[in-house]
């Protein structure tokens, strides 16, 4: 991952701090570059989706990604003040591990004047299968 502009990096840290959300479900930033960016979400009981197996909400994944592809559009160089997402598709692979930490990593690809288009992917460390892929698009609010 590329390394980006101190201030890309600071702006793309206070997105993340400023979601109230991401706090409670104990999300990560741990990589942020150019476009990309990686976010970790241990594992919890409060997460949990079915109690008889322990697998972790797919509402919390998907909070996990949309946070993550964000992130991702907040440190691309070509970043407007703000994002806030269109469209997200996910598509889940199989259910996470039990106890496992979940890391997504975004990409954000393409950017026109007011949208940015992101691809991601959800990983538990246990298998080359990933939890979850997904492809989405969001908002560039620029200074008018």
């Amino acid at each position: 991952m590329n390394t980006t502009s101190e201030d890309t990096t600071k702006r793309a840290r206070q997105f993340i701090e400023a979601i109230p959300h991401a706090r409670v479900l104990g999300m990560r930033l741990t990589e942020v570059g150019d476009g990309e960016a990686e976010i970790t979400m241990p594992y919890s009981p409060e997460l949990i989706g079915d109690p008889d197996t322990g697998v972790i909400h797919g509402g919390a994944i998907s909070a996990l990604m949309d946070t993550c592809a964000g992130a991702a559009v907040m440190s691309h160089p070509k970043a407007g003040y703000a994002t806030a997402t269109l469209d997200l598709r996910i598509d889940y692979m199989r259910s996470a591990a039990v106890d496992a930490t979940i890391t997504a990593h975004a990409t954000c690809y393409h950017m026109t004047r007011s949208v940015a288009f992101i691809r991601a992917t959800a990983h538990d460390g246990t298998s080359d299968t990933p939890v979850a892929t997904a492809t989405g698009a969001f908002t560039v609010e620029r200074a008018k």
